[in-house]
């Protein structure tokens, strides 16, 4: 009889608890992990060429000076920065040949890439210098000078990214 009594305690308490309704709304399923965009990291290097001959006699400090990117770069299999990209650069240091030998100079800045659009800082500098006449000024100081310095298409600098890019 004791088991009995429990037994119908038992009956009666489960009666007692609200029913869950049918229709409600199953629990919501946890959201998707959020893509995590892959980054082609800073200072990655990217070999650049000048878009047209820069040449001392025809430049000016604070002058832009458009670059291509040569090769595609990549990173875990995916074309991040496409080759032909445009860089730009900026003209920052120049002196022009000078009689006596000296040969011209100039810097250039790399200061952005463009990438699908989207403009990003590169860092960089490259210094290209003319050729000397050292041997021939030390003769005639007068009537010898240096040549200008001259980048050409074809002919490769370093340049790097300043900050990551998203891919």
């Amino acid at each position: 009889m004791k088991y009995a009594a429990l037994a119908l305690a038992a009956a009666i308490s489960a009666l007692a608890v609200p029913a869950v309704a049918q229709d409600a709304a199953p629990a919501a399923a946890p959201a998707p992990a959020a893509t995590v965009a892959h980054m082609l990291p800073a200072s990655t290097l990217v070999s650049i060429t000048p878009d047209k001959e820069i040449s001392s006699k025809k430049i000016e400090v604070g002058q832009k000076v458009s670059f291509s990117v040569v090769n595609d770069i990549t990173d875990n299999g995916a074309v991040v920065i496409p080759r032909g990209s445009h860089v730009e650069g900026t003209i920052s240091f120049k002196t022009g040949k000078a009689i006596g030998g000296k040969s011209g100079k100039f810097e250039v800045n790399f200061d952005k890439v463009n990438v699908r659009g989207k403009d990003y800082a590169m860092r960089g500098t490259h210094r290209q210098e003319g050729k000397g006449n050292t041997v021939a000024a030390v003769f005639a100081t007068w009537l010898v000078s240096g040549r200008s310095a001259v980048m050409l298409p074809g002919q490769f600098v370093d340049a790097f990214t300043a900050e990551p890019i998203p891919y």
